[in-house]
């Protein structure tokens, strides 16, 4: 499992940056900056390729593919960097791994979570963002350049919100790698196999699943900032309003004219995390 690290490695405050479903670690660069130019104490932010994705490796069998195996790799990770105090925030993906992970007991001291943030994620998951994501999940994708490429991801990532098309650049070249045929076209850089767990979900599944992660999000310690976009078709403002009542009671924080997820590229997006890990 490859990592990016920022800052000092040495810095005993981690901030874990987890990102989403077919995303990397390489979208928390503008993050990564913005904490380390904001702290007065030395810090380092890492921010994984969860596998199958990024840098890291492709699972032989795409069933490993799912939270509990994920979590179990980052507790692998923080294992091997050992932070004294963690910071963690979780888009999408990210942020259920965190949430099942910051919902466990008897953890050791380098896991135990001090402020969680959940980017546009809960418990409850709308069942019809489950389908949307599904029709394009594993679909095989080649692009002539990186612009064909960063158009067809914007197809589908509307929702994230404004960006310039500097902007969207910069998060699209990390997501993209060059086809080992020497044509000089590009394919997306994540193991279309992992549509198939997801794709085996059901609403009984589902329901199921959501019972679990209430469970675990009642358990809680963690201070949790919950960020949401105003327009998200994945985390509902019921689900939402629910958090801010029960389990860690999450600030709510929401952004206009953004839905499934904020990239924290914004500057308002930026200081909203910013004032939550570092006052």
């Amino acid at each position: 499992m490859a990592y990016w690290q920022w800052g000092d490695p040495q810095a005993r405050h981690m901030v874990l940056c987890v990102h989403g479903l077919t995303r990397q670690g390489r979208d928390f660069d503008t993050l990564a900056r913005a904490v380390l130019d904001a702290a007065d104490h030395p810090m380092q932010v890492v921010c994984p390729d969860v596998v199958g994705r990024g840098q890291s490796d492709w699972l032989k069998d795409p069933q490993g593919y799912q939270i509990p195996f994920y979590v179990a790799d980052m507790l692998v990770l923080l294992a091997q960097l050992q932070p004294g105090t963690l910071d963690w925030l979780g888009t999408s993906m990210g942020g259920l791994m965190g949430l099942v992970l910051a919902g466990q007991p008897d953890l050791p001291d380098y896991a135990r979570v001090r402020r969680l943030v959940l980017n546009d994620v809960g418990p409850s998951i709308e069942w019809q963002a489950l389908r949307r994501i599904g029709q394009y999940l594993g679909k095989v994708a080649v692009f002539d350049c990186e612009q064909q490429a960063a158009d067809a991801l914007w197809s589908i990532a509307s929702s994230f919100g404004p960006h310039t098309q500097q902007q969207w650049l910069a998060l699209t070249r990390p997501q993209i790698k060059s086809l080992a045929d020497g044509s000089g076209r590009f394919t997306l850089r994540y193991d279309h196999a992992l549509a198939e767990p997801f794709k085996a979900v059901t609403p009984e599944s589902a329901a199921q699943g959501e019972a679990m992660l209430w469970q675990a999000y009642d358990q809680i310690a963690a201070q949790t900032l919950l960020v949401r976009g105003a327009e998200s078709d994945l985390l509902s403002l019921q689900t939402a309003q629910a958090m801010t009542h029960r389990g860690p009671k999450a600030r709510l924080v929401e952004f206009a004219g953004v839905g499934h997820a904020p990239t924290f590229v914004a500057p308002g997006q930026l200081q909203a995390v910013l004032s939550f890990l570092l006052r």
